[in-house]
């Protein structure tokens, strides 16, 4: 009966703030991302790059990320480095991450994220000029994957209206059991609570709003809004700039590949705060 049909991605986006989408990828552009990265993470020099964090400024202090927004860098894992400074494990096995032009400066990345499909949804979705900001591969390492503590990704592309929405591809299958996506179901129709801004050189989180992020990451948190997003390789999960997410520590033997893009609307004021600036040398890009 068409009373229990399941509501359309657009009505899932608006109520709970996230849409799941399963299957978007193929097992063949998977594998072209995978092989890709290894090939970047193989040639990296772990000497001349920096361990990635989500703590509360620390991002702040390092000049390695907040240059990045126009080149391809990787960043290391917190636990991957013994006291030191020696990497603990292979490199494959250390990389965080590859950021933040993925999408704009490297083949077959820019092949994958420059899709009809995903213009479509953006717009469905209500961004009516998307520009493609950011990209980036998230590896969460087996047994040393760091913790993402709870954010929410308009912190970091503040817009005016808000606009930004994260497209995020998974690449592995991601459960409980390998730091998963949690958000907040519903979350993305609270406030701004934090602003990562570049002033004069220095950057900083400000405090916007006093609301507490959740309780803790479990489930039963929350009068049950904390979701667990598991999924299967090849699903897209699209989230809300507003929406408070996270995701665990990896302590299993199984690592969790993911890619995400960050876009927002072209009718949007930018603001010229945000870390990341794209001015007429390299402009943001539509995913068409």
């Amino acid at each position: 009966m068409i009373a229990h049909d399941r509501p359309a991605p657009a009505e899932r986006f608006a109520a709970d703030g996230y849409v799941v989408l399963e299957g978007f990828s193929t097992p063949e552009s998977i594998a072209a991302l995978r092989e890709r990265a290894a090939e970047i993470v193989a040639g990296a020099d772990p000497r001349a790059a920096s361990i990635f964090t989500t703590r509360r400024d620390a991002a702040a202090r390092d000049a390695y990320f907040l240059e990045s927004g126009d080149k391809i860098r990787c960043f290391y894992e917190e636990g991957a480095f013994d006291a030191s400074g020696a990497l603990r494990v292979a490199p494959e096995l250390a990389i965080n991450k590859i950021g933040h032009a993925l999408h704009d400066l490297d083949p077959v990345f820019e092949r994958f994220s420059h899709d009809a499909r995903l213009d479509g949804i953006a717009r469905t979705l209500g961004c009516a000029d998307p520009r493609v900001y950011q990209s980036m591969y998230i590896f969460k390492q087996p047994q040393i994957g760091g913790v993402v503590d709870w954010h929410q990704d308009a912190t970091f592309f503040a817009t005016e209206p808000q606009s930004v929405l994260t497209f995020w591809f998974a690449l592995e299958r991601a459960d409980r059991s390998n730091g998963c996506l949690l958000v907040q179901r519903g979350g993305h129709r609270g406030p701004l609570r934090e602003q990562f801004v570049v002033e004069n050189g220095a950057a900083r989180s400000v405090r916007l709003d006093p609301s507490p992020w959740p309780a803790n990451e479990s489930p039963e948190a929350d009068g049950g809004s904390i979701v667990s997003v598991e999924v299967d390789a090849g699903a897209l999960v699209v989230l809300h700039g507003l929406l408070p997410h996270y995701s665990a520590p990896n302590r299993s033997p199984a690592s969790r590949h993911a890619y995400t893009l960050h876009a927002v609307d072209g009718t949007a004021r930018y603001d010229a705060r945000n870390w990341l600036a794209r001015g007429p040398a390299f402009p943001a890009r539509g995913f068409i």
